[in-house]
């Protein structure tokens, strides 16, 4: 399972069907909140957050996922790339780190590589 969360309704949506198209099942929030309550927040095998969002910021809910003690690979885009905050995010443990406009095949090719991991320590999509 992956999570999208991006307050855009328009991204939120065209990155669900995207990932979706890719075969994965996914689960979509306007809020980082309303991820962190989500009962479905244990099945996920990676998050997609936007940067800049009301509320908790992507970067914010890396930071809550990985102190939870069950921490999920994220792959973080941004509208505003930032190359001293991309480094913070790598330096913390962020999976990716994308501008947009991206192209589908860099988002593959950081799904491809945390959903390796995921299969790894034995969870899935």
């Amino acid at each position: 399972m992956i999570a999208i969360v991006d307050d855009d309704v328009s991204v939120r949506e065209a990155l669900t069907s995207l990932v979706r198209s890719l075969g994965h099942a996914v689960v979509a929030f306007g809020r980082a909140e309303d991820l962190l309550t989500s009962d479905r927040r244990r099945d996920l095998c990676c998050v997609i957050a936007d940067v800049q969002m009301p509320g908790m910021t992507g970067p914010e809910l890396h930071a809550r996922l990985a102190a939870s003690g069950e921490p999920v690979p994220t792959i973080l885009i941004t509208a505003y790339p930032d190359e001293a905050a991309r480094e913070r995010a790598l330096r913390v443990g962020v999976a990716c780190y994308l501008a947009k406009p991206f192209g589908e095949d860099e988002l593959l090719a950081c799904l491809r590589s945390v959903l390796g991991d995921c299969a790894k320590d034995g969870q899935g999509t």
